[in-house]
């Protein structure tokens, strides 16, 4: 079986990610992109899926590991009964291809190590053929080769390729793993060393630009140096997550491809990246979602690939069973083709972010911003999938309006503010049209709450951004009963869940159900910051740092009942949160635009 979710560690050259265990095993890489085929698949199997474990022979987890620093370098050590050793595991910001970087260090005494490298392209399916070229491995399967370069000598065994050596006290054997395309000449691998060095030497520089200088600087710090291995470097997209298919209850079927970009990311995104100095990754963000969304407004899609590609076709993989057994796996994303009304809101209002921010403006995204509010302008009173992309029908979501309404609302200030060219008075008159809508159809004043949809009798946690969005202030008395309402009918063992599945007879359409939504758990320590309850608000946010593994690193999900991380990983949002969150209890200075 694969490690528990929160045993992983994450490597990446910010263009891929590989997932690291406890046990010394990377179980999850695809090469060479995100969204490329897996060819160590064992998270969603076992090692015959495809894995590179790298440990003492004795095998066991090991007895402590950390990050070098501020840095994406992991270091694993094993204390043994004959000696300790360390693994120094990383992958290089990416020159020409993709290389994977492992370090076995001797730290004292000696000890025994073996390795077990088995690689099945296309998610565990493929079976490549190994030779030994130049004494290197290389694999090939289609359109991948593989090549692993060490002093070590290796052999092939039952389709595995192991090797056995010792290590003593000073000794540094390296391993390279270097992926390219099968029909051009096997590059020569990345010297370990030098690689090493390199890469610390650009986290230590990357990392030096953050401006956060709160009471949470060791956590912000992690979560930023997550966002940027999440980052696609070619094109400044970022992804949800490093992962496909990870359970949001274990043993269900709510298994989605994370491997992508979503535009409703953008706006939180940016004031993570914008508030703590990372003006360049904003920048890149923002030129990311212009080329991405070029095009009709009205056929906007919700999540692109990490190039901006449209088309995200979902589909299930049979021959793997899954994550301890949660099917069906999938690669991927169906929602991308919803209609999700705040879509429209999140970029309108992002790309006014980034201008209110002082990102140097451009005369496409204004006129990008124009197109965008022509389509709200006809479609906002339309039902949606809303945030959470539920696969049950369509509804009048108050969240999906409230976000439409802050859309517009930039659109006004971007004239009144700016000076920009368009109908500011249209504009107004539609912005107070939406207001009113939602505040006649989606609040219920007998229980002092807004509700997840119009006529719905259950709570969506998103009803806490109304405030943040600046639709109506902290000290509203319908924001601060929905607050209390949202606090007190979501929380389930002391963090917030999206929404209640049960309710209105299962809204999202799926069966079973999901543990506490970790950005839903900011978002409350938000909220509850905003109406004045900052004690409670801080403590929350302490119980919420301490949900992260012993890396620093955050899923979608938590089940406070089991203590597991459930959902894909590591979790974008989840990090944005955390950022955000420490931001704003730490008083750091908002920036114009920003209404939280």
């Amino acid at each position: 079986m694969p490690s528990r979710i929160e045993d992983y560690g994450l490597i990446g050259d910010l263009q891929t990610a590989a997932l690291v265990g406890k046990d010394g095993s990377i179980d999850w890489l695809c090469l060479p992109s995100f969204d490329s085929a897996a060819c160590f698949a064992a998270l969603l199997g076992d090692e015959r899926n495809g894995r590179w474990q790298l440990a003492p022979a004795d095998g066991g987890s090991c007895t402590s590991r950390r990050y070098r620093g501020d840095s994406l370098v992991l270091e694993t050590e094993w204390e043994t009964p004959t000696g300790t050793v360390r693994v120094v595991d990383f992958m290089p910001p990416r020159g020409e291809r993709p290389d994977v970087v492992r370090i076995v260090e001797g730290v004292s005494g000696r000890v025994s190590m073996r390795l077990d490298l088995v690689l099945r392209f296309d998610y565990g399916h493929l079976v490549p053929w190994v030779r030994s070229v130049d004494g290197d491995l290389v694999a090939v399967a289609g359109p991948d080769a593989i090549s692993l370069a060490t002093p070590v000598q290796l052999h092939g065994e039952d389709h595995t390729t192991s090797a056995e050596f010792e290590v003593t006290a000073g000794e540094r054997v390296p391993f390279v793993l270097t992926h390219h395309a099968s029909h051009l000449p096997r590059p020569e691998p990345v010297e370990a060393e030098a690689a090493l060095k390199s890469a610390e030497e650009f986290w230590a520089e990357w990392i030096s630009r953050c401006s956060y200088d709160g009471d949470w600087g060791p956590a912000v710090r992690r979560s930023l140096i997550t966002l940027k291995a999440l980052t696609y470097r070619p094109t400044g997209g970022i992804v949800a997550a490093a992962t496909t298919s990870l359970p949001e209850e274990l043993g269900g079927s709510r298994n989605w491809d994370y491997r992508y970009c979503w535009v409703r990311d953008a706006t939180f995104t940016l004031q993570a990246l914008l508030g703590t100095g990372y003006l360049e990754e904003a920048e890149a963000w923002r030129e990311w979602l212009l080329r991405a969304v070029a095009g009709d407004p009205a056929d906007l899609r919700i999540m692109y690939a990490l190039d901006g590609s449209r088309r995200i076709p979902e589909y299930e993989l049979p021959w793997l069973p899954g994550y301890e057994g949660s099917l069906p796996v999938r690669v991927g994303n169906a929602a991308a083709g919803q209609f999700q009304l705040d879509v429209w809101g999140e970029l309108l209002e992002g790309l006014h972010l980034a201008r209110e921010a002082g990102l140097c403006p451009t005369e496409d995204a204004w006129a990008v911003q124009r197109e965008l509010m022509e389509f709200l302008e006809t479609a906002w009173d339309r039902p949606d999938a809303s945030l959470w992309e539920v696969r049950g029908a369509d509804r009048h979501f108050v969240h999906s309006k409230v976000l439409a309404w802050a859309g517009v609302n930039s659109a006004v200030e971007a004239v009144e503010r700016h000076g920009l060219d368009g109908p500011v008075e249209r504009w107004r008159e539609l912005r107070q049209r939406i207001h009113d809508d939602v505040c006649a159809r989606g609040y219920d004043a007998e229980r002092r709450t807004f509700t997840q949809f119009y006529g719905s009798e259950g709570l969506d946690a998103a009803l806490l951004l109304i405030p943040t969005v600046g639709f109506l202030p902290w000290d509203d008395e319908r924001v601060v009963g929905t607050v209390e309402a949202v606090q007190r009918e979501l929380t389930s063992d002391g963090f917030l869940l999206r929404y209640d599945t049960t309710a209105d007879g299962r809204v999202d359409g799926l069966p079973g159900e999901e543990a506490p939504f970790l950005l839903c758990s900011f978002w409350l320590a938000d909220a509850l910051n905003g109406i004045g309850r900052t004690a409670e608000a801080r403590e929350l946010f302490e119980r919420l740092l301490g949900l992260g593994n012993d890396l620093g690193l955050m899923s979608e999900e938590y089940d406070p009942r089991t203590g597991r991380h459930l959902g894909n990983t590591p979790q974008a949002f989840s990090h944005v949160g955390l950022v955000n969150t420490a931001r704003h209890l730490s008083g750091q200075v908002r920036m114009p635009g920003e209404h939280a």
